[in-house]
């Protein structure tokens, strides 16, 4: 009869610890999932980029301060998305994010600029791209919160430990992007 009762116990383990290794490999890969959804969105960024720079250079010639810096910021983006260094991108995200304000701030002062169709296009775009990126940046840190706390929870730390279950890195914002926008330094 404890034969019995002990082979029972040790089937109700196995399978809690089978469930529970499960339920940690499919947060594990929403995380994954969820970064690889930002990063299609990057890339995408990453390709419009280009276009829209140079069909501003055709129209402002004296903003290459302004286009060196987006092209600067694309590629710390770039750097960061390839290494999937999560901090890093977060703060050449917000220099691109600046990068971008300021040079459709300045499309403002170029009146033939800002009637180009294909500007117009790629400025809204690159417009959507951004709101998309900030969507999947939310539920990419909402995987990773759900992974974290299924890892730190008993019982499940146990099997999270046994089998080294990594945590995961939150995408946090730069400073920059927590502060206030001045529209008036934009301009300037």
């Amino acid at each position: 009869m404890s034969g019995i009762v002990t082979l029972a116990i040790l089937s109700v383990m196995l399978v809690y610890v089978i469930m529970t290794y499960n339920g940690l490999v499919q947060v594990k890969n929403n995380v994954a999932k969820a970064w690889a959804n930002i990063d299609v969105l990057l890339k995408q960024r990453h390709d419009e980029l280009p276009k829209l720079i140079d069909t501003c250079k055709q129209y402002m010639q004296y903003e290459q301060a302004t286009l060196e810096k987006v092209i600067q910021a694309r590629a710390q983006v770039a750097s960061a998305r390839e290494s999937q260094n999560i901090g890093a991108l977060g703060v050449a995200e917000g220099a691109l994010r600046a990068g971008l304000g300021r040079l459709f701030a300045l499309a403002e002062a170029y009146p033939d600029l800002k009637a180009n169709t294909h500007f117009l296009h790629l400025q809204e775009r690159i417009s959507g791209l951004e709101n998309a990126i900030a969507d999947r940046r939310e539920f990419y840190n909402e995987s990773v919160n759900v992974n974290n706390v299924r890892i730190e929870q008993f019982p499940d730390l146990i099997v999270a430990r046994m089998f080294n279950f990594p945590r995961a890195e939150l995408l946090r914002f730069a400073e920059t992007e927590l502060e206030d926008v001045d529209i008036a330094k934009r301009f300037g």
